[in-house]
């Protein structure tokens, strides 16, 4: 899993099967000191993230496992999405 801020939609009126309803949104991967932290992705999202959120991806088997069992080409999925978080002193 990775933090991620949401940057951006995907609209695609043409879709796999089993992709139906998902919406898709653009995710820069972060690091806990809001810097970023790899290439930007593209993750499914039930839950209703939008822009400028932090939000937390799955990615890989993981992501799909979500789906029951039904084969769905997603490799990154939005799980959580994040109201705030707090990091130990760093040494």
């Amino acid at each position: 899993m990775f933090l991620g801020l949401v940057i951006g939609s995907v609209w695609a009126t043409q879709k796999e099967e089993g992709m139906d309803n998902l919406k898709l949104l653009i995710v820069q991967p972060m690091d806990f000191h809001d810097r970023e932290a790899g290439s930007t992705v593209i993750a499914a999202d039930r839950i209703g993230a939008g822009v400028g959120e932090k939000v937390i991806v799955s990615r890989g088997s993981p992501a799909r496992i979500l789906f029951s069992g039904k084969q769905v080409p997603v490799d990154a999925m939005i799980v959580g999405i994040i109201d705030s978080f707090e990091l130990g002193e760093q040494p």
